[in-house]
């Protein structure tokens, strides 16, 4: 039995150590993505306002989605509703798709899915150090249990 629930959490710990290795992939920290970077931000700001014309930067992010490492600015013009949403790669220096246009309704509810992701994110965080906790606190019980 107790050799059941030995194999049964070393399996466990290898699947969360695989889903902790590729999470940590997706989690980079700024200073790494800024680190990967190969384009400067005042080289990718060029690009994506000659894509708006008579555009402003309201904000920008360096990001990595979908594998690509890139910066998204979203760029408002005045007398048009709304931002336009260009990304630039953060590598090659080339535009990512086309713009986006996003109504000032698109804008706020990409906002709340982002904090809504932000925050899913974190929970799942959280519960996968809840279960390294257990699963050392496990190991710790049966460590005794054998001693005694």
């Amino acid at each position: 039995m107790i050799a059941r629930v030995r194999i049964a959490a070393i399996a466990g710990l290898v699947a969360l150590s695989a889903t902790s290795a590729s999470a940590q992939k997706r989690h980079e920290t700024p200073a790494q993505l800024r680190a990967n970077a190969k384009v400067t931000l005042a080289a990718a700001r060029t690009t994506a306002l000659a894509q708006v014309p008579n555009g402003k930067i309201k904000s920008w992010e360096l990001e990595r989605e979908h594998d690509t490492l890139l910066y998204s600015f979203d760029i408002a013009t005045r007398g048009k509703t709304g931002i336009d949403e260009v990304q630039v790669d953060a590598v090659t220096g080339a535009l990512v798709g086309s713009v986006v246009h996003e109504s000032p309704k698109a804008e706020q509810a990409e906002k709340k899915a982002e904090a809504k992701e932000k925050h899913e994110k974190h929970e799942k965080h959280e519960k996968h150090e809840k279960h390294e906790k257990h699963e050392k606190q496990a190991e710790a019980k049966e460590k005794h249990e054998k001693k005694g």
